[in-house]
């Protein structure tokens, strides 16, 4: 079975930094790129960062980037959304996603291309 467990979301003030934490089960994580997406009341899951594989290709929205730093650790399956200087509009439900890559190097920015999906995590950034 299956899962990816998000974790260390909150309520915080702008300027404040989070880490989200995604622990993945049940797949054989070096397989997959991983990525980082949200959703806000009434918008669309938006892609927010991605990681290949290996860790050595890293993928950012111009919304953050600066701010975000994605992070893995294929020993311990776990990949890590690092926030920083957050705003406002950072306020959404933040998803861990899991994309079987047959190489090292590719990581993937479309939600729909993505296999396996955690259930999210609120963060939520007052002014």
């Amino acid at each position: 079975q299956v899962q990816l467990v998000e974790s260390g979301g909150g309520l915080v003030q702008a300027g404040a930094s989070l880490r989200l934490s995604c622990e993945a089960s049940g797949i054989l994580f070096i397989l997959y790129a991983m990525g980082w997406f949200r959703q806000a009341p009434g918008k669309e899951r938006e892609f927010v960062a991605a990681i290949s594989r290996s860790g050595g290709n890293r993928y950012y929205a111009d919304s953050v980037k600066g701010r975000f730093t994605i992070n893995r650790d294929n020993a311990k399956n776990m990949v890590y959304l690092q926030m920083n200087s957050l705003k406002p509009e950072d306020t959404a439900v933040y998803y861990c996603g899991a994309d079987f890559r047959s190489n090292t190097v590719e990581v993937e920015t479309t939600s729909t291309e993505y296999d396996y999906w955690g259930q999210g995590t609120q963060v939520t950034v007052s002014s």
